[in-house]
Order: structure tokens, then sequence, then C-alpha cells
């Protein structure tokens, strides 16, 4: 600016000075070099206004006390987990109509390396890691690299079908977790999905239509959600035909739905999901609870209704209070010669969940959520921000209670207890007919326990004992053998069977 203004006064002297042909010259290519200066201050300052990334900083440091009770009676526990979550944040916005949002993740646990667990060959990251299935790749505790969490590209349209509708498009790494409610635990702002059936990452894409404008109701939409989580496409080096269908490996996962807002005036909010996943997996296992490999098992749909009320009245202490409900079911629909979470039927499970947060002081909140699932409740919620696991996949209740305290503009702090009891076994599973079976847990101990008193051991031998002291007390043979099957399964799942758990946690949260 300074050399643009001294050129500029330049200019100016030697018009004053005199107007022979050279000197008219010079102002010319005096003026030249100023208009140049200007395009390159006007980039500069474009530039640096609005045509860079904007970073966002948000780092947080946790400890966990987790409890496991287990079905056999012992209890597992380790009371000083200590975690390290890293979010960078990215957005960009070159015009009024086309965003870019994105985010780098680290999420490790003090003085460990998760990124392998099992210690495969060469290092790769497991299906539980985010490798297989790309579902939880920056929710588990791995190891202290960086990955894409989020990153996708958001088109803001003003009318779609020439109609007073605005519309959205949008397509990359979506931000599919930390769901509608799900958020108000995790002192986030809500993401796309309803936290109570969906929160895993994914890949996809989504479109809305704001209908508010056509229809005169306040906050009505309809979207559009399309995603994929995993692929079969053969690596780079691995086949000679690299990224062709590798037909050994699981078929794509794919997920579609919408989501519908009826009323949204801002205090009250309710949203309407449905969807429906195809080919999805499981792990099979033999009788001694070996893992044999994955396959897929069929299809699953499912849907929510959840309704915030954020403020119960317009003023005073009841206007800062949010209360909620929510309602959701599972459906299961096996291919031909299937069974998913242990039946060959097709099944349907139901989960609903209540909640409230209340104003404590003026920069504290105080949380208390509840929710209840059946036997064959089975959400895709397996990025949920719990240690333990996810209370929303719950077969039975749990309960939490959360304190969040904000300390500074960029500081805060949260103190959380979850306790959840199950009443079926595999609500943290996967689709198929072992680890994902919906078993009741009193059942499989009453089982075990029976194992053990009709002379039943670790040794798969014992089972001559156990279907020769049920045919004495009169079965037949074949009811026996069936039955000490049974019996022998029972004992061989209880020691890996978790009968409640619980995460109290603490954490500091610098974000900026």
């Amino acid at each position: 600016m300074k050399k643009i203004l001294g050129m500029s006064l330049l200019a100016a002297s030697v018009a004053m000075a005199g107007g022979s042909s050279s000197t008219a010259e010079e102002i010319a290519n005096l003026q030249k070099q100023i208009d140049r200066l200007k395009v390159k201050l006007g980039k500069v300052n474009a530039q640096s206004a609005n045509d860079n990334i904007k970073w966002g900083v948000d780092l947080r440091t946790a400890i966990d006390s987790v409890d496991y009770d287990m079905a056999d009676g012992r209890s597992v526990s380790k009371n000083d987990l200590m975690s390290m979550r890293l979010w960078l944040n990215m957005a960009y916005s070159p015009d009024s109509h086309n965003v870019f949002k994105g985010q780098l993740s680290m999420n490790k646990a003090f003085g460990a390396d998760f990124a392998d667990p099992f210690n495969t060959p060469g290092g790769n990251r497991t299906f539980s890691m985010g490798g297989m299935f790309d579902w939880t790749g920056n929710e588990a505790l791995t190891d202290n690299t960086l990955k894409v969490r989020q990153a996708y590209w958001l088109y803001l349209g003003d009318r779609a079908f020439g109609l007073d509708m605005p519309w959205t498009f949008s397509i990359g790494r979506r931000p599919s977790t930390n769901g509608f409610l799900t958020n108000l635990r995790d002192d986030d702002p809500a993401q796309s999905p309803l936290g109570h059936i969906i929160n895993v990452e994914f890949d996809g894409l989504s479109s809305k239509l704001d209908l508010s404008n056509l229809t005169g109701v306040s906050g009505m939409s309809f979207k559009v959600c399309m995603g994929q989580g995993s692929t079969n496409a053969e690596p780079l080096f691995a086949t000679a035909t690299p990224y062709a269908n590798d037909d050994s490996q699981l078929n794509d996962i794919k997920l579609a739905g919408f989501i519908f807002e009826p009323y949204n005036d801002g205090q009250i909010i309710s949203k309407i999901t449905w969807f429906r996943a195809y080919d999805l997996p499981g792990m099979e296992m033999d009788n001694t609870g070996t893992p044999l490999g994955f396959r897929q098992y069929g299809d699953m749909e499912g849907g929510a209704i959840s309704v915030l009320v954020d403020g119960l009245t317009e003023d005073g202490y009841f206007s800062d209070v949010k209360v909620f409900g929510s309602y959701a079911y599972s459906k299961t629909l096996p291919d031909s010669g299937s069974s998913m979470l242990g039946s060959a039927e097709s099944e349907t499970g139901t989960s609903y969940w209540f909640g409230t947060q209340l104003p404590v002081t003026e920069e504290g909140k105080l949380g208390l959520e509840y929710n209840h699932g059946s036997q064959y409740w089975r959400p895709f919620t397996y990025a949920e921000d719990t240690m333990i696991g996810s209370k929303l996949a719950v077969r039975g209740d749990a309960i939490e209670a959360y304190f969040t305290y904000q300390l500074t503009d960029a500081l805060s702090a949260q103190i959380r207890y979850t306790k959840i009891d199950y009443d079926y076994t595999g609500s943290n599973g996967f689709f198929g007919n072992t680890t994902g079976a919906a078993m009741k847990i009193d059942d499989v101990k009453a089982g075990a326990k029976a194992w053990s008193q009709l002379g039943g051991t670790a040794d798969p031998a014992s089972a001559a004992n156990v279907v020769g002291n049920l045919m004495a007390s009169g079965m037949t043979q074949q009811q026996a053998v069936a039955a000490a099957q049974q019996m022998g399964m029972a004992a061989a799942f209880l020691p890996n069977i978790v009968e409640s758990a619980q995460d109290f946690r603490f954490y500091i949260r610098y974000r900026f």
C-alpha cells in the first residue's frame, strides 16, 4: 500500500512538472505499474479474507474408570484409562453457495498404540479400528496419527425446481456421528443423523429440501441420505486386477434413508428418520467360540421419531431447560437360509429414550438420561462416545448423568457416569447368528450351570457325561445330544458375556 501511494505521488509530481512527450510516457508507465499493484493487492486481500481454509482446534483429555461385571461372576476393570482426542476442524467458503468442511482426528490412549490390537502381520488396522468396516476409525482409541474424520462439499441452493424452496446437496465423508440428541451430553452441535439409531462414520451423500416457505410450517424439511460402509474392491498390488471386485470378500455394505422434520421453530424440534441397510455382516463362530470369519446375513430396516423441547417456558429458569424423548425400531430381513441376531425369522426390536438437561449455574448444566432396548433391538451406534460400548444399543436398561461446566470461553470440563445393564447378549455385536445373537443372559447362565452340574467341563470329551446323565433322567439320545450341545455352548460363551458395565469419566476440553 505504501508503495502504491508513493508511486501515485510521484506520478502527480511528474504531471505538475511539465507536459513533454517523455514526461507523458513516464506517467503512463507509472500508471500501469500502479494498476498492476492494485490488482495484486486485491488478490492478496481476497486471499486473506475469504480464499483460505479457516482452522479450529478441539483437544479433549479424559480419564475413564471402566468396570465390567461378567455373567460368570468375574469383574474386569481399569480405573485410570487416560486418553487424548484431537480434532482439527476445517472450513472454506469461496462464495455464498459453496462450502467445504473437514475434520482431521487423532484419538489415542496415553502411553499406548492400539492401531493393531490383534498383532496382525504387517501391522494392518483391524475392522474394529476402521479397516474392514469404515465405521469407527476415529472413535476407537488407536494411535497418534491424524486420520480424516470428515471431508465433504456442501452446495446451498436458493430455488429447487424453480420454487421458493432452498435446497442443499452434499457428498463426501459425511458428519454422521454426534447426531440429534446424542450431541447434548457430548456438548456439541447436532450433526446430520438421529443419534438414537445412526451413529457411525460413513462416506456418502445427502440432499435436503427446505419446505417451510411452501407449506408455511416452521422448519419443515425433507432430506435424502445414502452411504457406503465397506467395499470388496481389490487393493493396489494385491492382484493383477487392482480395484476390481473380489468375490471372496464381503459385498459392498450400503445404506439409504431419509430424515423428515415435521416442525422446527427452534424451541420445539421434531425429526423422523427411516433407513434400509443392505448385506450386513456377522462373525461366524464354531461351538467353542472360535471365530471362523465374516460373512453377510441379510438386510435391515429401521426408523426413529425424536422430539426435543428447548425451553419449557418463554422466561425464567425453565426457559433454559431441555427435555426430549425418542422412540425407535429395527427389523431384520435375513437372507434365505441365514439367521440374523440368532433368529432365522424376521425380528423387530424397539427402544425408547428420555432425557433432560438442566441449568445448574450460569456456566454449568446437568444432564440425566434413561434408555431401554428390547431383545432384538439393533441400531447403528457403533461410534457412540462411550468407552464401554454404545449405551443406546443396550438390550436392557441404561442410565446416565453428566455435569458440564464452561470454565472459560475456550475451556470446559465434564464429569459423567454411565451404567448399562444387559438383559440379552449381543448388544454391541454385529448382525449374524453368533456375535449379535440376542440370547437371554439368565438362560445362558442356567445352561452353563446345568452343564457343570451334569459333569461337563472345559474338555469337549466331557459332553459324553452330560449326555449320559440326561438320558438317565429320561431323555432320548437325540434329545440329550441336542440339550448337551446347548448347555456346552452356554458354558463356552459365558465367560465372554458382559452382564453390566459402568463408565465414570472426567475430561478437560479446549476448543477455539
